[in-house]
């Protein structure tokens, strides 16, 4: 088999971050009017599951300023069915993160107990953790940006923490059940019409997952915040700039970069819904699952190809459940296995063309520098990138068939 070269190439993206978490989250709950009969009561904290950038000194900050309130705050983890539906995994997921009562500075109330708010003219019935209803007041917290999944005025936000993270379990698997696009915003807002929210609290990561951006919002400004800060998140979303290719190659994905393993916002939502098949990469071929997956492989059935390696890593049941929950089969099947990475890549090549458009990545995340071969080098002169042409890269392997990782 002869192997194409691939050059070196560096994508500029947008990378101005907040340095000081502290000091910014003080601004924004200096311009904040707290309720004059709030001194004293509960405010639950939503906290989720996703590994957002310096969470706990995010969420030290947050209590803090609650705490100088005069309210007395806890935290609620709000994220689905995640932490094997139970109280005790979602609390594991919280300490996974770095968040304890120790570390944030006040209590963690776990219980997947809900209560049904009753059903939505679109269908589903709605749920909402017994903890929020009970307590004083909501604090919803949560990184907005593109979903995975669906696309609409809203996505992953302040509304899905609301609908899909306070839900817990039964609210979470009710509403995967029905197109996330058309029930999110309407659950969300049945949510805030039955619970007492304080404010939310919404943040956006910039291109390599550093804080970007956070605002403070009230009740009726949390449908606008989530739809004006999707738009900025979608707008500095790391992308691979080229619409065609004969074949990517991603080194590994993983439910740390992504709940579908990949970023179907950078390899195609097509491959996991139907719809328009732009970025179209013909091949996709997917080498390894990152330990912090715990062997969920959720998402893997978007490859085309991988070798045994990866295989060998994946907790099917952790899995299919993952895959259960969202209602996208898909997501769960186990694609062409080979041997090696050597098997996969040569399988790969081997229906390509000659002059083949491939490109190289580490994970979905990991953007600004990746491999791509000469045959894409216009597509790159039309986009923020260099490409090194004196840094040429062969595709090498170990003598068991791993490969090499990046140069």
């Amino acid at each position: 088999m002869t192997y194409p070269l691939f050059y070196d190439v560096e994508q500029t993206f947008e990378t101005s971050q907040i340095d000081d978490i502290a000091k910014t989250v003080d601004a924004v709950f200096a311009s904040f009017s707290c309720p004059n009969d709030a001194k004293g009561k509960r405010v639950g904290i939503t906290v989720g599951s996703r590994g957002i950038d310096r969470i706990v000194p995010l969420l030290v900050a947050v209590v803090g300023n609650l705490k100088k309130l005069g309210l007395k705050p806890f935290i609620i983890p709000s994220m689905g069915s995640h932490g094997g539906s139970t109280a005790e995994g979602q609390t594991a997921i919280l300490n996974k993160l770095g968040i304890t009562e120790e570390s944030a500075g006040c209590p963690i109330v776990s219980s997947i107990e809900t209560v049904s708010l009753g059903r939505l003219d679109e269908g589903p019935e709605v749920f909402v953790a017994k903890d929020a209803l009970e307590a004083d007041y909501v604090f919803v917290m949560n990184r907005v940006k593109p979903h995975t999944l669906f696309h609409g005025e809203v996505e992953s936000g302040l509304c899905k923490m609301l609908a899909i993270g306070l839900g817990k379990p039964r609210g979470a698997d009710n509403l995967h059940n029905f197109p996330l696009e058309k029930v999110i915003k309407p659950a969300a807002l049945r949510i805030l019409d039955n619970i007492n929210l304080l404010a939310g609290l919404a943040v956006v990561e910039n291109a390599v997952e550093k804080l970007h951006s956070i605002k403070l919002c009230t009740t009726e400004e949390v449908v606008k915040t989530d739809s004006s800060l999707l738009a900025v998140s979608s707008a500095i979303l790391p992308r691979i700039p080229v619409d065609s290719l004969d074949l990517l190659i991603i080194d590994e994905m993983g439910k740390n970069i992504s709940g579908t393993g990949m970023d179907t916002n950078v390899i195609g939502a097509w491959r996991r819904m139907a719809g328009d098949r732009t970025p179209e990469y013909k091949t996709l071929a997917v080498l390894d699952l990152t330990p912090q997956s715990q062997g969920n492989a959720h998402g893997i059935g978007m490859a085309d190809l991988i070798p045994q390696r990866l295989a060998n890593k994946i907790d099917t049941a952790a899995t299919y459940a993952n895959s259960l929950t969202t209602g996208v089969w898909a997501s769960g099947r186990i694609p062409i296995t080979l041997s090696s990475d050597k098997a996969v890549i040569d399988a790969a090549l081997a229906k390509a063309p000659e002059n083949i458009r491939a490109v190289r990545i580490t994970n979905t995340l990991s953007l600004q520098h990746f491999w791509a071969t000469e045959a894409v080098f216009d597509d790159l002169r039309t986009a923020n990138a260099t490409v090194h042409s004196d840094r040429v890269h062969a595709l090498t392997f170990s003598n068991t068939g791993v490969l090499q990782q990046f140069a």
